[in-house]
């Protein structure tokens, strides 16, 4: 990938967002899935033939991605260079969500600034998987905490990573891998066979760029919040692993050391009850104010993860 197309792209995401009149690539491989999972899943038809269906079906979805995407922007760039830039430059753009992140999160900061636990809990039903109708204001800023560290990763610095490395056809693949992992990658009775394959290459897949967007969270921490770098560190190497899964902990725990607050523990989903390690064990419960200064640090790493890519690239070039 050239520098100038990751820089585009980049700052695009900045400026538009994720509009959601406009097709998204994302809706069409959401699609894909869908219709896949009706072709190839049976119920009752047993656990090796789930997990052999599942496979089929992620192997397929990802394959399926990066060609499509390699060989529209192969022949685009064939017949129009321009027009295949622009079209490489909006895929790219399409597979990064830091202003989405920042503006569905600052929305929910906000109402909680106004004291409208209401518009709260709303706001923050739409990126969040738990249950929020009933949570108190420190439990709402706990989650939109939790999400900003959690979406830094998924949603910023693993497509980022895919992108300095393979291109836009390598991010899109990642973005099929996050979406069948959000769609059947379910740790429950209904997914667990379906969904094992996805969910185990979203967690190899996320596995390098988790601790890089946790380093980014203290490098950021050190630009901001330079009193708590320390603390940013050792949480993260105490806690990150703390999770069943070998990512979840990674952001989470940084950020929880350099807000000095407590993350995790009891979520509802669907009425279930589901606990979740404690990380920061020993630090205060978070408020709206933690919230605000999580938004800063998500931003800031958001920044510092493109800065490191484009110094990739551009070392790369020169060399």
């Amino acid at each position: 990938m050239r520098v100038e197309t990751l820089t585009a792209s980049y700052l695009l995401d900045w400026i538009l967002g994720d509009p959601e009149s406009p097709p998204h690539p994302v809706r069409f491989i959401g699609n894909a899935i869908a219709t896949g999972e009706r072709v190839l899943r049976r119920p009752g038809s047993g656990p090796a033939v789930e997990l052999i269906g599942g496979l089929v079906l992620t192997g397929g979805v990802v394959a399926g991605s990066a060609f499509a995407v390699s060989k529209l922007l192969s022949v685009l760039h064939r017949r129009c260079s321009s027009g295949g830039r622009a079209v490489e430059i909006w895929l790219g753009a399409s597979c990064l969500a830091t202003r989405n992140l920042l503006d569905e999160a600052s929305s929910v900061v906000q109402a909680l600034e106004n004291s409208d636990f209401e518009r709260a809990r709303l706001r923050l039903s739409r990126i969040v998987g738990r249950d929020t109708a009933g949570l108190d204001a420190s439990e709402i800023a706990r989650a939109v905490i939790e999400t900003l560290a959690e979406s830094l990763c998924d949603g910023v610095i693993a497509p980022l990573t895919y992108m300095v490395i393979g291109g836009v056809p390598l991010a899109m693949a990642y973005k099929a891998i996050n979406t069948l992992d959000s769609m059947i990658g379910h740790r429950d009775k209904d997914y667990e066979w379906f969904g094992k394959a996805a969910a185990r290459l979203d967690d190899a897949a996320n596995f390098l760029p988790a601790r890089i967007a946790a380093l980014l969270v203290c490098g950021a921490c050190a630009i901001l919040e330079s009193g708590n770098t320390g603390s940013a560190w050792r949480t993260w190497r105490l806690d990150g692993l703390k999770h069943a899964s070998p990512n979840a902990g990674q952001t989470e725990s940084a950020m929880a050391g350099a807000l000095r607050v407590q993350l995790g523990g009891v979520n509802m989903y669907h009425g279930e009850r589901v606990e979740t390690p404690l990380l920061g064990s020993g630090f205060s419960s978070p408020d709206v104010h933690h919230a605000r200064r999580a938004l800063r640090i998500t931003a800031l790493a958001s920044v510092l993860g493109f800065a490191v890519g484009f110094l990739v690239l551009s070392g790369g070039r020169s060399g």
